[in-house]
């Protein structure tokens, strides 16, 4: 059994551990960072320009102290129309939370937030501008973003899919959003605790968030943290384990993912904060990291998804009574 003590050390070393790695990065350069959040889907509370209880989301202040404290410059937008290669020329990487398809016509209104969507030439910009050397960081929904084409919203399509046949968003992020089932508590295992802000995950860390699943996983994959599905509840979990945090190169690019960022708790949670700020950091070529691919070393049955059960059909009314 462990003593009350060793609890204190360990929680006094990971609280030192994380104060170095937040605050000691005041000496980098200073780097400008777009947080995009436009959703033509569902948005989340914390990308909202306010909530129900009139506060803005919660991804906006914890983004702002962390920029202050990291030399980090961000610009906040929900515009997709602003997207072409000279606006994008401005930032170092791009960090996305978004939901559904951010392309249209102009002034085309989408469903959700309604706010201007990009171009397919903005959309091609972006994809290049990556392909080119800058970073991208895509925290939750972000997978949920560009679906491959046959997808529906909440149908089994959901759950196939071909790497080949994905969007060219998806080939570059690396995985695609299946669904979610209820928020509950889930253990997430460290792949990689030598990838910049991994080593603040305790072991046994097992927060209450909001859990995707996913696919098309890109065969480069570099895996830092996984989804251990034991014990999850609901039927979108009975698979094996999966990949939920990690990075890959793209062309001259750096691209990382997390699939946390939900709930409040989480983004206001320090170990969320360091694995966020690592990857951006990781992103924004302020640190380096080995990203040998590892997919099937540590997620080898990533891809076994969960076979799709159609609800029952409704049965028949019966017949009034003459």
């Amino acid at each position: 059994m462990k003593s009350p003590l060793r609890f204190l050390l360990l929680a006094i070393g990971l609280g030192l551990a994380l104060s170095t790695f937040l605050h000691g990065a005041d000496t980098f350069p200073k780097k400008k960072v777009l947080f995009f959040t436009k959703s033509s889907g569902y948005e989340h509370d914390a990308i909202k320009l306010a909530m129900k209880d009139g506060r803005p989301g919660y991804a906006f202040a914890v983004l702002t102290q962390l920029g202050e404290q990291n030399n980090i410059e961000f610009t906040f937008s929900k515009d997709g129309s602003l997207f072409s290669p000279e606006y994008l020329a401005q930032f170092d990487a791009f960090i996305f939370y978004t939901t559904g398809v951010l392309t249209g016509k102009k002034d085309q209104k989408a469903r959700g937030d309604n706010n201007p969507l990009m171009s397919e030439a903005g959309k091609a910009a972006l994809l290049q501008a990556v392909q080119d050397g800058k970073g991208f960081v895509g925290i939750h929904s972000a997978d949920d973003t560009f679906h491959s084409p046959g997808d529906d919203e909440n149908g089994p399509l959901r759950h196939t899919g071909n790497l080949a046949d994905a969007d060219p968003y998806i080939k570059m992020l690396g995985g695609e959003f299946i669904k979610h089932g209820a928020q509950q508590e889930s253990h997430v295992i460290v792949a990689d605790r030598k990838f910049p802000g991994a080593a603040a995950v305790p072991e046994g860390f097992a927060p209450v968030e909001e859990w995707y699943t996913h696919k098309n996983f890109a065969k480069d994959l570099h895996v830092i943290l996984v989804q251990d599905t034991m014990g999850m509840t609901g039927p979108e979990y009975a698979r094996q384990p999966y990949p939920a945090t990690w990075a890959r190169l793209d062309g001259k690019g750096r691209v990382f993912y997390t699939s946390m960022g939900h709930r409040e708790d989480i983004w206001k949670n320090p170990v969320f904060q360091s694995v966020l700020l690592g990857g951006l950091n990781w992103a924004l070529r302020r640190v380096d990291a080995d990203v040998t691919p590892n997919l099937r070393q540590v997620t080898p049955n990533a891809d076994m998804l969960q076979k799709y059960v159609p609800p029952a059909p409704p049965a028949p009314k019966k017949a009034a009574a003459p």
